[in-house]
């Protein structure tokens, strides 16, 4: 873990807003620090363990929980089988409880008969609510970078490959997470996985 992150490891305070009046760097990890388990695991700038996922040994789940760093549940994230479609649904959990009427979301993949190999994602925000947003995911099939935009077409959140302070890259498992300021940043990881479950990468 010390050569995925170089500062020590530490876990922040529950209490921390996962959002900020500046942009982030995160660093995901498609690792879970639970031996025998998959998942993934995201440090701050500082080194610190923000969030993670521990499906134990399972791969490839209908159900994902990204949680915080003591394991508190943030969202859930469940893939729905819909005919020939599939559709990804988010629900946003308070003090670690599902309520039915908590804030959730949708992620819709977009058939794209012209971009062969490129992933194009319908996603509606606050779908309980009278007035929603939406935003959308672009990436590659296969690979784990991405742009999350809102429907201006504004980047709002970015995936790319670590990079060494050298310029080498770490590893296809090892990211790098951009998030632009005043973003719900656990929201963002929460779509960075659905992205994940796509890609059969958790």
């Amino acid at each position: 873990m010390a050569k995925i992150h170089p500062k020590r490891s530490m876990m922040i305070d529950t209490c921390c807003q996962y959002s900020s009046s500046k942009r982030e760097i995160f660093t995901v990890w498609m690792k879970s620090l639970v031996i025998n388990s998959n998942g993934c695991t995201v440090f701050s700038s500082k080194g610190e363990v923000v969030f993670r996922v521990d499906n134990y040994q399972t791969r490839r789940s209908r159900e994902v929980l990204l949680m915080s760093s003591y394991g508190e549940i943030l969202f859930s994230i469940k893939r729905k089988k819909l005919l020939v479609f599939r559709r990804w649904e988010g629900h946003k959990w308070i003090n670690s409880e599902f309520h039915k009427e908590g804030e959730w979301f949708k992620v819709k993949k977009n058939c794209n008969f012209f971009g062969r190999g490129i992933i194009n994602c319908h996603v509606i925000l606050g779908c309980n609510k009278t007035t929603s947003r939406c935003y959308k995911i672009v990436g590659k099939q296969g690979k784990s970078t991405l742009k999350i935009m809102d429907c201006a077409g504004q980047v709002l959140a970015e995936v790319n490959q670590k990079q060494s302070l050298g310029g080498f890259s770490l590893g296809n498992d090892v990211l790098s997470l951009m998030v632009e300021p005043q973003i719900d940043q656990s929201l963002i990881m929460a779509l960075v996985i659905v992205y994940s479950m796509i890609n059969n990468k958790l």
